[in-house]
């Protein structure tokens, strides 16, 4: 396996920041070959770590803005010509207001930290609209749940609340030993693309998204009627729904729909 060249070898991975350094010069050459940046994009990619797959973006992109938490390697980053360097909790930083400093909208990339893969995830969502597209190092695990169809384990709340949002694609896999040090699990990298019909589905309709998938979603084996019925009856509901399944065999966008119904009827009985 061809290693890419340590920028640090001092420098030691920190389990509380879930690190895992990217070290296959082949795989890191093939990721940034499917994100292919163009120079003047607004490329930000978060947790950049060691500067593995940072040095051929920057190569391509001429300038590129990192978000990094550990103070050490942020201060590393600091020294290269052509980054912006933001140290802070990814968790902490508005990538609304990121795409509207830059004037147009960002291209997001990074091996993120698996500990907080999900969150991450999340806190990207409301932004989806200042995002041209985002690629991803996850666990393979992960990538499978997001792009899982319905009627299977895989499909859930994650499959749900990223797929009415974006069309996602897994471009590779990735093995443990691709690391240093290697994780206990495989790796994927995910491009996930924002779909631009969903831009006018309403801040309120998509918090009422999340909170109905998130009750659908709570006791999975058993039928919708006890979960979600319930919740659509206390809800004043008046519309067809089919609770007589699992939350697993209800498409997207059946619950899509659902969160637009909800909604219009909680405003029309708003005073």
């Amino acid at each position: 396996m061809t290693r890419a060249p340590a920028h640090h070898p001092q420098h030691r991975a920190r389990k509380r920041f879930g690190q895992h350094f990217l070290a296959d010069a082949a795989i890191i050459e093939a990721i940034a070959g499917c994100i292919a940046p163009h120079p003047g994009e607004a490329l930000v990619e978060i947790g950049p770590g060691l500067g593995a797959l940072t040095a051929p973006l920057l190569a391509r992109a001429g300038a590129l803005t990192v978000i990094e938490l550990d103070r050490d390697l942020a201060a590393r980053l600091r020294a290269r010509a052509g980054l912006t360097v933001i140290e802070s909790d990814v968790l902490a930083v508005d990538f609304t207001a990121l795409a509207a400093a830059a004037g147009q909208p960002l291209r997001v990339v990074g091996n993120l930290p698996y500990n907080v893969s999900t969150p991450i995830l999340f806190h990207l969502l409301p932004a989806a609209a200042s995002v041209r597209d985002q690629h991803f190092m996850l666990q393979r695990e992960v990538v499978q749940r997001m792009a899982a169809g319905p009627g299977g384990k895989d499909y859930g709340r994650l499959s749900v609340m990223l797929q009415w949002r974006y069309h996602i694609e897994l471009l590779l896999e990735v093995p443990p030993q691709a690391f240093e040090p290697p994780p206990r699990v495989h790796s994927a990298v995910v491009r996930m693309t924002p779909l631009p019909a969903a831009g006018v589905f309403g801040a309120a309709a998509a918090a009422r998204l999340g909170e109905l998938v998130s009750v659908a979603f709570s006791q999975r084996r058993k039928l919708l009627r006890h979960t979600l019925g319930r919740w659509l009856a206390e809800r004043g509901y008046a519309g067809v729904f089919d609770v007589q399944r699992r939350a697993e065999e209800v498409p997207v966008a059946q619950y899509v729909a659902l969160a637009r119904e909800v909604q219009a009827a909680q405003e029309a009985q708003a005073p």
